[in-house]
């Protein structure tokens, strides 16, 4: 390229660092027109939500370009029109038959047009288009003077897209949907393509294919979330412990000054601070500055708050508050929880129940009153008369749970029904421990999510306790917290040494019972389950998110399957 085509391009472009100021700001950035021709709920996502997700795909795509030949010294600018409403970066700029020519490369194949010949697009096509008008502008030319090209990497394939009024009218047509859409705070649909969500980094949190089956129970559901997590939760134990940073790595000590445990932080995914373990200013910065949450729990594990790095989606909260503020979708959410919530009381008894040498006359009776306190679920009219049915059930579940235990179980271990605030008996303080976990997971999650855990659609605002959190985590109480508790005691894993009577203060566990109910706990999480209405299998942990994510979906006024465990 000449040194003069390069000194004018170059007068006219800015640096290629991101925009400052209110006039950047609005201008719309050429890859999300790509976004909004590929799929408009993609668009919303990644420009309107601010949801941005770098799986391999997207990283194999940077690769791509930052190792493309650099000898187009052009590429490193960025330009922008406040009169197109546009910014952008090229990919490639070059000099051919004595006219520039854009050149956007792609890691995939071309498609097929109509003449059968090779072509690009329309994705790609709207923002090769958008660069060429970019550039036109800033050098004074008409568009129809520049070459555009894409470059198809997969199947080695260049194609040429005509500048032309056709293109131009495309141009306008896809700029004015962008405006539409950030207007609204509602969600669009997903792509009818189901082919192109297969490939898409946001579909862990579009969910399209369980939108698909919630509206056709016959879709045979591909599994887009990922079934397990990659990242640690790491906990502070012990009084005097102390988290640092270290360059991009979290470190714990303990009080002699010992290094307890070191990991990157892009492996972490929360910190759990307990009782007075203590966090450096830098460890705390550096949480925010990565996404990683850190919660703060009471020695005895009361749950006390948490540090996130942003407010969430303002739209996903505006969402869930015109959703709440309708009572029969507040009602039918309620009703689908209990009953949830009451089938996995039921069916953890019935589990005992099948051993003839284990039944009882306790688990027999409460077995009965649950049943038909899961016939009344759905014929509740208000939320008090839902709570009486869930008290019922409570009541019936606990009267029974003692029986549940082995005879072997030590007496210390053995609860005397369910006490609270504070626990009466060394199990109760090994369930209120555990439970004050999943109390933890569930607000990571719907905060993770992006929605307000104050405003819930069954339980009431009281104390410190978030109302949503109180509501999703009924869904897990059961599978997470009372069979691993069960289970563990009667494997009699539980000793004098991991509880402590404190008098009035109620039970308390010991810091080995701390570490023991925490292993327990995450085994537990890592466990992997098959969803009985997806038909796909994942693990605790990511199912607590996905129940958040299916029941953000509720809030869009589309057809959701949170709590659901029976459309097929």
């Amino acid at each position: 390229m000449a040194s003069d085509d390069s000194k004018t391009l170059a007068q006219n472009a800015s640096p290629a660092t991101p925009g400052t100021g209110d006039t950047a700001h609005a201008l719309t950035r050429v890859m999300a027109l790509h976004a909004v021709a590929y799929c408009e709920r993609l668009f919303y996502l990644e420009e309107v939500e601010e949801i941005r997700i770098a799986d391999e795909r997207v990283l194999a795509g940077r690769i791509l370009h930052e190792t493309l030949p650099d000898d187009q010294p052009l590429t490193s600018y960025v330009l922008e029109s406040e009169r197109l409403g546009i910014r952008g970066k090229f990919d490639a700029l070059k000099r051919q038959d004595g006219r520039f020519v854009v050149v956007e490369h792609k890691r995939g194949r071309s498609c097929k047009g109509a003449d059968g010949n090779h072509d690009a697009w329309d994705s790609d096509r709207v923002q090769v288009v958008a660069y060429v008008l970019l550039l036109a502008e800033h050098l004074n030319l008409a568009p129809e003077e520049i070459g555009a090209q894409v470059r198809y990497h997969a199947n080695h394939r260049t194609v040429d897209v005509a500048i032309d009024e056709a293109t131009q009218v495309e141009f306008d047509r896809w700029m004015s949907r962008t405006h539409e859409l950030r207007r609204g705070h509602q969600r669009p649909p997903p792509t009818t393509a189901a082919n192109r969500c297969l490939s898409c980094s946001l579909a862990p949190v579009c969910l399209p294919e369980e939108e698909r089956l919630a509206r056709d129970p016959s879709w045979d559901t591909v599994r887009l979330f990922p079934a397990n997590t990659d990242r640690l939760i790491l906990h502070v134990l012990e009084n005097g412990d102390r988290l640092s940073r270290g360059g991009e790595r979290l470190t714990v000590w303990s009080k002699a000054g010992t290094k307890i445990a070191d990991h990157p932080v892009e492996q972490i995914a929360q910190v759990v601070i307990h009782g007075a373990a203590q966090v450096t200013t830098q460890a705390l910065a550096l949480c925010m500055a990565r996404d990683v949450q850190v919660h703060y729990l009471s020695r005895g594990g009361r749950y006390l708050g948490a540090t996130t790095a942003g407010a969430g989606g303002v739209q996903r909260r505006i969402r869930q508050y015109e959703a709440l503020s309708q009572p029969a979708l507040r009602l039918g959410l309620a009703r689908r929880l209990v009953a949830t919530k009451v089938r996995d009381q039921v069916r953890h008894l019935l589990r005992v129940a099948r051993q003839e040498h284990r039944r009882s006359p306790a688990i027999d009776a409460a077995i009965v009153t649950i049943r038909s306190c899961i016939a009344r679920c759905d014929r509740a009219n208000e939320s008090g008369e839902l709570m009486g049915i869930e008290g019922e059930a409570g009541a019936a579940y606990w009267s029974a749970f003692p029986d549940l235990l082995l005879p072997e179980v030590d007496v210390m271990w053995r609860p005397k029904g369910r006490s609270r605030r504070p626990p009466r008996d060394a199990c109760n303080a090994l369930l209120s421990f555990l439970y004050s976990l999943l109390y933890r997971d569930v607000v990571a999650s719907i905060l993770a999510v992006g929605l307000e855990p104050s405003l819930g659609f069954h339980h009431r605002a009281r104390s410190q306790a978030y109302p949503l959190a109180e509501d999703v985590m009924e869904l897990f109480r059961v599978p997470l917290v009372d069979l691993p508790v069960i289970a563990s005691l009667n494997r009699r894993q539980w000793t004098s040494e991991h509880v402590q009577d404190l008098g009035p203060g109620g039970w308390l566990l010991t810091e080995p019972g701390r570490r023991q109910a925490i292993s327990i706990y995450e085994e537990r999480k890592a466990e992997t389950w098959k969803h009985p209405v997806t038909g796909y299998s994942l693990s605790y942990a990511r199912l607590i998110e996905l129940e958040v994510r299916l029941l953000e979906k509720e809030y869009t006024g589309q057809p959701g399957l949170f709590a659901k465990r029976n459309l097929r």
